[in-house]
């Protein structure tokens, strides 16, 4: 990965933590890593537990940046829930999977979009 990608994607990660904290999404930590993956953003919406994937382009040229969520994508972010939800002794909170897609464009500008609940537990992967 280059500098300027890794770059990029740090730019998206901030400029999606501030998106949610003007939405009133508390932020408990970012980029949790583990063995099988990293989940963004931990964050808290009231009372529901919400596990964030931020993916920042700085276009549309290769698609929209929330159809780089793949199937495989959202498999290793369930599991490496798992693994927070375990760690932290939260397995029986309400809890749900939310996509942020962010645009930064050569000229500064950025526009993002956030989905809720963008995926489950129960889909196939």
């Amino acid at each position: 990965m280059t500098q300027e990608r890794i770059s990029l994607g740090r730019q998206g990660e901030e400029l999606a933590c501030k998106h949610l904290r003007k939405l009133g999404y508390r932020i408990l930590c970012c980029n949790y890593r583990r063995r099988q993956g990293e989940v963004d953003i931990v964050a808290e919406d009231g009372s529901v537990l919400v596990f964030v994937e931020v993916k920042t382009r700085s276009g549309v040229a290769f698609g929209d940046p929330l159809e780089a969520v793949t199937p495989r994508k959202r498999g290793q972010i369930i599991k490496t829930a798992m693994q927070y939800q375990a760690e932290n002794d939260c397995h029986e909170r309400s809890s749900r999977f939310d996509v942020v897609g962010v645009i930064i464009k050569k000229d500064g500008s950025s526009s993002l979009q956030l989905v809720r609940d963008a995926f489950s537990l129960d889909m196939d992967y």
